[in-house]
């Protein structure tokens, strides 16, 4: 299976750093990496949250809903 790729241009300097932080030489792999942590990152809020509703639930307690009017 293939996997459709993207090319976007990116400002040198956000690129350098972020290959400096992420402590990899390739830009292309560097930028891969800070999008799949964030990605990752994402799931895993949405698992905790998904998780803290399901205990409240079962503890009886309803999530608090924003006021109406």
């Amino acid at each position: 299976m293939a996997v459709a790729k993207v090319s976007i241009s990116l400002d040198a300097e956000l690129v350098v750093e972020v290959m400096v932080l992420a402590g990899i030489g390739s830009p292309q792999d560097a930028v891969e990496a800070v999008v799949r942590d964030y990605i990752a990152r994402g799931h895993r809020t949405e698992a905790r949250a998904e998780h803290r509703d399901g205990v409240r639930r079962e503890d009886g307690i309803a999530p608090l809903e924003p006021p109406q009017g």
